[in-house]
C-alpha cells in the first residue's frame, strides 16, 4: 500500500494541512478533473490551462510521464478499461483519445456543439459516452466519425456517473435522468433532484441500486432506484460552516469498502458511510476549494486538487495569481471502514 506524507507548516495559509503528498509540477490554472488508471497508479489531471497531464505514482513519489494540450480549457477525463488510453474533453467541444501507454499521438474521436462537461468509457458496450452543454448525450464507437446515438437531454449536462448497467445524468433545472445501459437509447426513469439547488456531482452506488447527488448548497442526497426502497432515501448537510454554505464538488465511493468521500468549496474532504449515516472522518480544512477528487483502483490513494472552483463566478478568478495543487492522501483504515 502506498504511504504518502509530507511535513508542512501549521499556519492558516498552509495549503497542505493534512500533510498529504504533493504531485508536481502543478497545473497553472484551476484543476477540473482527476482520474486514476484502472490498471495501475497513473494519475491524469485536466485543467483550465488547456492541459492534460499524467504522472506515474511510485511508492510515495510522483513522476511526470507525459502531457497533451487542447485549444481551450479541459473539463473532463476518463480512462479506457484496459488502462492504455485516456479520453479528455472540454471547451473546444472535442474529445481527444490519447494512447498514453504506447506513446502515441492524440486524435479527435468525438464532438459536440457546445463544451463537453462529462465523459465516461463503458467497457461492456465498448463505447464512449459524452455529455455536453448542448443538451445532448452522445454514444461513440471511437473508430467512427459520427456518434452511434444522440440522446436529447432536457437541459445542459452538469454531471454523469456510470456503474454498468446504471448511468445517471444530472442536468440544469435539477433533472436526474436514469438509464439502463442494456437499453441505452431509452430513458429508464426521470426524477427531480431531492436537493433544492443545482446539481454539482453524482456517484452511482457500487451495487447499482441507486446514487448519490451533491448540490451547490452543501447537501448530499442518497437515492435508491427501487420504489420499495424509497424509505431509505435521505439527504444530509455537509460542507457548511455557520451560515456559510459551500458547493459539494465531488463524490467518490471507495472501491473496496464502499464508503464514500465528499469534497467541497470549503477546502474540506470528508469520509462517510451511507448505511450507518455517519461521518467516519473529517479532515483539516485547506485554504482553497477542492474542485475534484478520486480514489485509485484499490482505494489506497485518495487524490484531490486545490484550486479555484468557479463557485464564486469568473469575476472572482485572477489567473495571474491563481494557485493550483494536486495532493495524494493515504486514507487510514478507520477513515474508510464503516
Amino acid at each position: 500500500m502506498a504511504n504518502f506524507s509530507a511535513l508542512g507548516a501549521t499556519s492558516a495559509t498552509n495549503p497542505n494541512p493534512n500533510k498529504s503528498f504533493e504531485v508536481l509540477p502543478s497545473p497553472s490554472d484551476s484543476v477540473s478533473s482527476l482520474s486514476f488508471s484502472p490498471k495501475g497508479n497513473y494519475l491524469v489531471s485536466t485543467s483550465w490551462d488547456n492541459q492534460v497531464r499524467c504522472w506515474e505514482i511510485l511508492g510515495g513519489s510522483s513522476q511526470p510521464k507525459a502531457y497533451i494540450s487542447h485549444d481551450h480549457p479541459v473539463l473532463c477525463s476518463t480512462w479506457k478499461d484496459d488502462g492504455t488510453t485516456v479520453f479528455s474533453g472540454g471547451c473546444d467541444k472535442l474529445v481527444k483519445m490519447w494512447p498514453l501507454m504506447s506513446g502515441g499521438q492524440p486524435t479527435q474521436v468525438a464532438a459536440h456543439d457546445a463544451p463537453i462537461k462529462e465523459i465516461a468509457w463503458v467497457e461492456q458496450l465498448n463505447c464512449l459516452v459524452t455529455g455536453s452543454w448542448d443538451k445532448t448525450l452522445r454514444y461513440w464507437d471511437t473508430r467512427q466519425a459520427q456518434p452511434v446515438h444522440t440522446q436529447q437531454l432536457p437541459e445542459r449536462c452538469y454531471a454523469l456517473t456510470v456503474r454498468f448497467p446504471l448511468m445517471v445524468v444530472g442536468t440544469a433545472d435539477r433533472n436526474l435522468i436514469v438509464f439502463n445501459l442494456q437499453n441505452p437509447q431509452t430513458e429508464f426513469k426521470r426524477i427531480m433532484s431531492p436537493l433544492k439547488y443545482q446539481t454539482r456531482c453524482l456517484a452511482a452506488f457500487p451495487d447499482q441500486q441507486g446514487f448519490l447527488v451533491g448540490s451547490i448548497e452543501g447537501r448530499v442526497g442518497v437515492h435508491h432506484l427501487d420504489d420499495s426502497q424509497q424509505s431509505k432515501n435521505f439527504t444530509f448537510k455537509c460542507h457548511r460552516e455557520g451560515n456559510e454554505i459551500y458547493s459539494v464538488n465531488a463524490l467518490n465511493f471507495h472501491p473496496v469498502h464502499h464508503t464514500f468521500a465528499t469534497a467541497g468549496s470549503d477546502g474540506l474532504f470528508n469520509f462517510w458511510d451511507k448505511d450507518s449515516k455517519q461521518r467516519l472522518k473529517a479532515m483539516n480544512k485547506c485554504p482553497l476549494p477542492i474542485p475534484c477528487s478520486t480514489f485509485n483502483q484499490d482505494g489506497s490513494i485518495f487524490a484531490y486538487a486545490l484550486s479555484y472552483d468557479w463557485s464564486k463566478g469568473a469575476e472572482n478568478h485572477n489567473p495571474s495569481i491563481a494557485k493550483a495543487y494536486i495532493y495524494l492522501h493515504s486514507p487510514q483504515v478507520s477513515s474508510v471502514l464503516g
